[in-house]
């Protein structure tokens, strides 16, 4: 095998990790190039290992490297309420399709705490009208929490869809857990209205809502 083969077969090779959160045991995968998707829970520590093996069915099953290693310490104090960013994780998007890289790219911005909607991200990454699109590129998301699509709304206060296990329910919590209860959720119009950028939003406290609890 040439040396440029077996680097090329080594980009190919995955692994993934099972471990612990406030919610329940999430999964991830990853290679040479990066993260390559996370798995929130499913019913049981067994079923999200069968799905990330249904996901990822060559990745085999190892101790996190250390980007890795990272993603998972963060995630795991995310779930617990803490305001951590994860927006400067690798990620490996060589099976990912353009329109949706542009789209993780832009929810990647959006910070814990607030969030945005279809319609305005759509505006941010100059698309325009394509909320649909935006919205069916964030179900296939296979980065959850690391390109929060949980925070992306519908432009009417409603949560909008989820492809996670228990869905809308799912994203509420998630939601919840950053401070957001549903009545703390004020969103911005599109951008560029109010000159503001599209992932803004204002605390519950600043908004004159009231946040959960």
């Amino acid at each position: 095998m040439t040396r440029e083969r077996k680097r090329n077969v080594d980009h190919m090779v995955l692994y993934f990790a099972l471990f612990d959160t406030e919610i329940g045991t999430c999964g991830i995968a990853w290679g040479a190039r990066g993260i390559a998707g996370v798995q929130l829970p499913e019913a049981s520590a067994q079923m999200t290992r069968a799905r990330l093996r249904q996901r990822f069915p060559e990745a085999k099953e190892a101790p996190p490297n250390a980007a890795a290693k990272r993603a998972v310490e963060g995630i795991i104090l995310l779930l617990r309420g803490e305001r951590i960013n994860l927006s400067d994780l690798p990620l490996d998007m060589s099976a990912v399709p353009p329109f949706h890289r542009r789209v993780y790219d832009a929810a990647r911005n959006v910070e814990p705490g607030k969030t945005t909607t279809y319609g305005a991200l759509a505006g941010q990454i100059e698309a325009q009208g394509a909320a649909r699109a935006v919205g069916q590129a964030l179900a296939r998301n296979p980065f959850a929490l690391i390109v929060p699509c949980h925070r992306v709304i519908a432009a009417n206060g409603r949560m909008g869809g989820f492809s996670a296990n228990g869905g809308e329910a799912t994203k509420r919590r998630l939601l919840a857990i950053e401070g957001l209860g549903e009545q703390g959720v004020h969103v911005i119009p599109p951008w560029p209205a109010r000159g503001m950028a599209p992932y803004e939003v204002l605390p519950a406290r600043q908004s004159g809502l009231k946040g959960p609890g």
